[in-house]
């Protein structure tokens, strides 16, 4: 079972084409600035069976798959259960993680045994990157497979920024993407002038 924030689908502001976007629940690492501050309690969430989230890959039909979080790797078994079991077909795999190459164990190493691609490191804001998925400067987008090699290689140092999708799925507004510094509390105080209220926002400690 994989704890999960939540399941979307078509994604395309995080990886190349149209992907299945996984966020898990439940993180330790606690950035300051992070956008997605309702991903971090490991309680809470829906527990999804690796089957049940293979039968969505199928449906789906995406391009390829980026897994988000919370952090990832903090449910390593269970994530290369899942990963492992995956049909591929000339689909990628895209995995952000808070944690740099070297800080991680063996079982967060078999994860990426998995992955063509990872992005790498806590998130610092401040720290703007201009790179295209990315959202502090220190993190790195690092190809791991002949296919990561051939997706992600040309943008590794690509400047720009994907464009934010908006989504709503189960009565929630969903932002996915990365947003520039700052954007969110204006989105919020834009649409709260037009008689738009958020009762909560992920960003808002």
């Amino acid at each position: 079972m994989l704890r999960t924030s939540r399941v979307l689908h078509p994604i395309t502001s995080l990886g190349p084409g149209r992907r299945l976007g996984i966020w898990l629940q439940g993180c330790t690492l606690a950035c300051k600035g992070c956008m997605s501050l309702d991903t971090w309690d490991a309680g809470a969430g829906t527990s999804l069976s690796v089957d049940h989230l293979l039968a969505l890959w199928e449906e789906s039909g995406a391009d390829g798959l980026t897994v988000s979080g919370g952090e990832p790797l903090q449910q390593a078994p269970a994530l290369t259960e899942f990963l492992a079991s995956l049909p591929r077909d000339g689909r990628d795999v895209l995995l952000y993680t808070g944690y740099e190459l070297d800080e991680l164990d063996d079982e967060q190493r078999g994860v990426l045994a998995h992955v063509d691609a990872v992005i790498t490191g806590r998130y610092r804001a401040g720290e703007q990157p201009g790179l295209i998925w990315r959202g502090s400067a220190n993190q790195l987008l690092v190809p791991l497979t002949p296919l990561g090699e051939e997706r992600y290689r040309p943008f590794a140092d690509l400047a720009g920024r994907a464009e934010v999708q908006v989504r709503v799925d189960d009565g929630l507004l969903w932002l996915v993407g990365v947003p520039p510094a700052g954007v969110l509390p204006k989105v919020e105080r834009r649409l709260r002038d037009n008689g738009i209220v958020f009762e909560e926002a992920a960003w808002r400690p």
